[in-house]
């Protein structure tokens, strides 16, 4: 009784992104046609739900980790995001003129960050809260505040 309880309080919250995944996989590996037009919407609608964004042909890679959900999160369909990364609440990946930034693995990007533009962040970048990047970024940096500043 108690791991239905924890589902359902976990899903009112918009913390269990369960279904969002599943859709994902699946729109991912379809790629074109009807059932692909279909898992998008279910995809969009859960995505929507949790207070979020991830667009059509976004690239997400393996063990993202969004810990507070979906909240806020805006991620553009031309965007790429590497393995093993950790995004934090009302983070915007967005374009400019179709051109998205392209995330290394293992990043980890603060709450309330905007990664914007043709743009590439480096592996094992750690971004900062707040910080607003539209700029490359190395590898194994630390980016801060605003305008970026980047400690090596």
């Amino acid at each position: 009784m108690m791991g239905i309880r924890r589902k359902v309080i976990a899903y009112s919250r918009g913390n269990d992104l369960g279904f969002f995944w599943e859709f994902y996989r699946w729109q991912k590996k379809v790629k074109k046609g009807f059932l692909f037009d279909i898992l998008t919407f279910f995809m969009s609608r859960s995505a929507h739900n949790h207070g979020g964004y991830v667009g059509v042909d976004a690239r997400l890679g393996e063990n993202i980790s969004l810990p507070h959900g979906l909240h806020g999160i805006f991620i553009s369909r031309y965007a790429f995001v590497g393995d093993n990364c950790l995004i934090y609440q009302n983070v915007t990946i967005g374009e400019v003129n179709r051109k998205a930034p392209v995330i290394g693995d293992n990043c980890l990007i603060g709450a309330g960050a905007v990664l914007i533009g043709d743009i590439k962040i480096g592996s094992f970048v750690k971004i900062g809260a707040g910080a607003v990047v539209n700029t490359d970024i190395p590898d194994h940096c630390t980016v801060v505040s605003q305008p970026v500043r980047i400690l090596l």
